[in-house]
């Protein structure tokens, strides 16, 4: 996964937690999770407009 051990990923996870703190980390991940919900339907969308936009 991206060439990261097990080791990097942990020192992220631990940047990350002292960065945000521990009450923020679930508005962090909701505000992550939204986005990437956003994005995989953008994608999903645009093949649509473009048949639409064609006619």
């Amino acid at each position: 996964m991206f060439g990261l051990g097990t080791t990097e990923l942990m020192i992220i996870m631990v940047l990350v937690l002292i960065v945000f703190g521990a009450g923020k980390l679930p508005q962090v991940g909701g505000a992550l999770g939204k986005g990437l919900r956003n994005f995989k339907q953008g994608i999903k969308e645009e093949p649509e407009l473009e048949k639409i936009e064609s006619k």
